[in-house]
């Protein structure tokens, strides 16, 4: 017997399930990380985790359905707003504060800075933009003679991905104890004030 129900009803429903699906997406995501369990994502939308494969293609085409949402909106500003400091000094430490506490507050910060699914082209976009903008603050700092001296753009990168690492696959510290590390790497990397005579 025929499906009684209208092609505009079935649609209805399939915008509606996806209409889900994203905002489990969003919820999980940020909360766990890009890694998380589909079938988790499945189940708080009311889903199968085949229809996430069916409406989204999985794993890499929910990340890109939901990126901006989960990071990528708030990693940007993260770097837009260090644009915007006076001061190379403050740009610099500024940024480094506000990168490792997203690090920590958000883990797919984390899974972006490790190009865990490197078939995102979003998650890889946001890792060239990140690179790109670590250039342009090593060029900024050596200019104003207020980075270390042999600091350079790679170590920039790997010290997010060391972090990120460490924040992934160690847990998260107490915030006392992350903020007191953050405080080394700061220091480490542009100090302060200058150590010069």
């Amino acid at each position: 017997m025929p499906d009684s129900r209208s092609a505009s009803a079935l649609r209805s429903d399939a915008r509606r399930n996806v209409d889900r699906i994203l905002q489990a997406a969003v919820r999980v995501f940020r909360e766990q990380g890009f890694s998380a369990s589909l079938d988790e994502i499945a189940a708080a939308a009311g889903v199968s985790k085949a229809t996430i494969f069916n409406r989204l293609g999985g794993r890499v085409g929910l990340i890109d359905a939901v990126i901006d949402d989960v990071v990528a909106t708030e990693l940007k500003a993260v770097i837009e707003n260090a644009k915007s400091v006076v001061g190379v000094r403050h740009r610099i430490r500024g940024y480094i504060v506000a990168l490792r506490d997203l690090q920590y507050e958000r883990p797919a910060v984390n899974d972006v800075l490790l190009q865990e699914y490197r078939e995102s082209e979003p998650l890889l976009d946001l890792c060239h933009a990140g690179t790109d903008f670590h250039e342009s603050l090593v060029a900024q700092g050596r200019a104003a003679g207020v980075l270390a001296h042999d600091v350079t753009a790679e170590d920039f990168q790997a010290l997010a991905r060391d972090n990120a690492l460490a924040l992934k696959h160690g847990g998260r510290p107490p915030r006392a104890d992350y903020d007191r590390r953050t405080g080394f790497v700061l220091d480490g990397i542009c100090p302060s004030r200058s150590t010069s005579a």
